[in-house]
């Protein structure tokens, strides 16, 4: 855990360049911590840590309770604290928390741990606090939050949505306040959270490093004299930190006071529907951001501004249809959506309040000299020596503001310079064909990888199958089994009340079964024998789909291609079907097909993979027609690749692409060689009636 109260000062939210729409998510937030949180979305080293670290410092202290360990208000304290009930007594002032859930943390050090052994020998409950309770009235920051399993992605959002965390162990429940403003961040080429997910998240802003090199020297310069004097370079911004803190207090306190009158609710209403977002959620919090603009600006009345921004806020991530989809949002039909249903009075007209001097502030707005529109904007860089007016004094700013550009994050990458092999012939990309449902592909066996939807494996959640004693600490209870290992024992051990006298030796967890995700290995053959165009364009299609199921599944993914004289490895492993779809889109074809460096480069990576992570078990994909006419003797070198990838147990599929009245069969050979199954296109539907309903598991048994 990280508090701000730490021995090295935090880097100044102040001296954080650029960024202005995540710097102004964070301070809506803490305004008004009822927006519901910021995930942002951005590529590594970006300062997207640095920049919500340093809002901790920026948040006024809380008092609580004496004693508490759940961070109980004095004024306000939780009827339901375990803690509890609290007396009049001794109040301490601390700095706001600052907590940072790792994201290897287990369910227990997330909500808590509760002692079974006690609580069913002597009905205490006898409770170890979480990071759910160490951030009540604070800051929750999951750095890598796309990687953090989805159990505890989901027990993180019901905390924060509810307010309150629940811990139950067969039947002995634990309730305590949970009120934090959760902070995400994550890098969209490692994979993406899942839709319901997202929707969560009140706000999202998506970050990139600048490419002005002006504005990179000044990122250098401040980071370079902060790490040689972290005190002294805090010193240097103490007053912008001071001013900055005191405007946070001010918004607070205006913020009851701000009218969202029917016209702008009527523009939020409209704007969610033109956009066709999911539910009402979107509408609740463009509201209240909309609402936290206006008292971050200084006015008691919401306007047309503040709702353009908070949709630019709340509503990109929740316009996904689906994985491959980049968030954003269309401005021109948005200003379109506003000014359609906009009214004469609340959307801001010629008595709007008038800026701060002739650049809309008293720092004059952004790098460039815009700020974003709507409720005011953070203060933006300008140095020590310019410093701001007080809260009080500052005004709105209401200068036109950019469209922002693309996030590179999501951009697509660019085709490949030269065609690999210098292929004569060669054809340029085609589009796939729409994606369709399915049918699963397991792995044989039971795993015991990562939380999934594919292939069955012992795991945390999941199905109860049998009891063992713990290995480690004491995961989910058996109570019928640890009754059972107690009940012969009572009488020696000299049981003479009503409670069960249960010894450690004595428990007894859950051995549960459910599903794990694994590792999808695409080998897809771009070789001249699958360039028809109507061919190659279902192939891609097949794939697409399969890559989709692999999300849906919580699959990692990895992408070779061969082609001409070689194999490339497209994608490497990765949780970000996106990527995959990208790099599957720029995919040409044409030359030779050198089946066997296709296998042979699957086997080197799923070699690596293994010894990067032992237990997430590989699935291998190859799309091909079969035939190997690349390089001296393809079919006996395929042939023998093949062997070698069966002699190491990787459960294998391979895609029948052939087509026409005339089948050869190779690739059906290649799936014998491979002690995998084949399937056609066709069969590779769920919704397909001459479709066979094959698995890996299936046909390894009927081998």
């Amino acid at each position: 855990m990280t508090t701000a109260h730490n021995t090295t000062p935090q880097y100044p939210f102040t001296a954080v360049v650029g960024m202005d729409d995540l710097r102004l998510a964070l301070l809506l937030n803490a305004v008004s911590p009822a927006v519901g949180g910021v995930l942002v979305r951005g590529e590594k080293g970006t300062a997207k840590s640095t920049a919500v670290r340093a809002l901790s410092a920026l948040m006024p202290a809380v008092d609580v309770v004496g004693g508490c360990r759940f961070a109980c208000a004095p004024d306000a304290p939780d009827p339901g604290c375990p803690d509890g009930p609290h007396e009049t007594g001794a109040v301490e002032e601390r700095p706001t928390r600052m907590v940072e859930l790792p994201v290897g943390a287990s369910e227990d050090r997330l909500v808590g741990a509760l002692d079974i052994e006690r609580a069913l020998s002597e009905g205490v409950k006898a409770f170890e606090p979480g990071l759910l309770a160490d951030a009540h009235r604070g800051i929750l920051y999951v750095d890598e939050v796309n990687l953090l399993h989805d159990h505890l992605v989901d027990l993180l959002l019901d905390a924060a949505a509810m307010g309150a965390s629940y811990v139950e162990r067969e039947g002995v429940s634990v309730r305590h306040a949970a009120r934090f403003l959760l902070v995400g961040t994550m890098n969209p080429e490692e994979g993406e959270l899942r839709p319901q997910l997202l929707d969560r998240f009140g706000l999202t802003v998506e970050v990139a490093a600048s490419r002005e090199p002006d504005e990179r020297v000044t990122v250098v310069r401040r980071r370079l004299a902060y790490d040689a004097d972290p005190a002294g370079f805090a010193a240097d911004w103490a007053a912008e930190e001071d001013a900055l803190r005191g405007r946070i207090a001010a918004a607070r306190e205006l913020l009851p006071r701000v009218t969202l009158g029917d016209a702008a609710l009527r523009q939020i209403a409209a704007t969610c529907a033109a956009f066709e977002v999911d539910g009402m959620r979107a509408d609740i919090v463009m509201a209240r951001t909309a609402t936290a603009l206006a008292a971050w600006a200084g006015r008691t009345d919401v306007l047309e501004e503040d709702v353009r921004q908070a949709a630019l806020l709340a509503l990109p991530h929740r316009r996904r249809r689906n994985p491959f989809d980049a968030p954003g949002l269309d401005e021109d039909k948005l200003d379109q959506t506003l000014e359609e249903f906009g009214a004469d009075e609340g959307t801001g007209g010629d008595d709007d309040p008038e800026p701060d001097g002739p650049d809309g502030g008293p720092d004059g707005g952004g790098p460039d000299g815009g700020g974003p529109e709507g409720g005011g904007q953070p203060p933006q860089d300008g140095g020590p020596e310019e410093a701001p007016l007080p809260p009080e004094a500052e005004l709105p700013h209401q200068q036109e503001r950019e469209a922002p550009q693309t996030p590179q994050a999501s951009e697509k990458p660019e085709p490949e310079s030269a065609p690999q092999g210098g292929a004569a012939g060669e054809k340029a990309a085609v589009g796939a064909t729409e994606p369709f449902r399915t049918r699963r592909l397991d792995v044989p066996g039971l795993g015991e990888g990562a939380d999934g939807r594919r292939s069955r494996a012992r795991t945390a959640h999941g199905r109860t199958t049998g009891a063992r004693r713990p290995q480690g600490a004491l995961g989910k209870l058996h109570l019928a089994a640890t009754v059972q290992a107690a009940a012969p024992h009572q009488r020696s051990r000299g049981r003479s009340g009503r409670g069960l006298v249960v010894r450690r030796d004595d428990l007894r967890e859950a051995v549960r079964e459910g599903r794990e995700g694994n590792l999808v290995l695409f080998v897809v053959d771009a070789s001249g024998s699958m360039a028809a165009r109507k061919r190659m364009s279902a192939v891609k299609g097949a794939v697409l789909s399969l890559l989709l199921d692999a999300y849906q599944r919580r699959d990692k993914i990895g992408l070779i291609t061969f082609r001409g004289t070689g194999a490339e490895l497209a994608l490497p492993p990765t949780s970000s079907v996106e990527a995959g779809a990208a790099r599957l889109e720029q995919l040409p074809t044409g030359g030779r097909t050198p089946l066997s460096e296709g296998l042979l480069r699957a086997h080197e990576v799923l070699r690596v993979e293994r010894m990067r992570d032992a237990s997430r078990r590989p699935l291998l994909v190859v799309v091909t027609d079969g035939r190997a006419t690349g390089g001296p003797e393809p079919v006996v070198r395929a042939a023998r690749a093949a062997r070698l990838l069966a002699g190491e147990g990787t459960a294998s599929v391979v895609v029948d692409c052939e087509a026409g009245p005339v089948r050869l069969g190779l690739a059906g050979e290649l799936a014998r060689e491979l002690q995998g199954t084949a399937i056609t296109l066709d069969e590779l539907r769920a919704d397909s009636v001459s479709a066979l309903v094959r698995t890996v598991q299936g046909n390894r048994k009927a081998a």
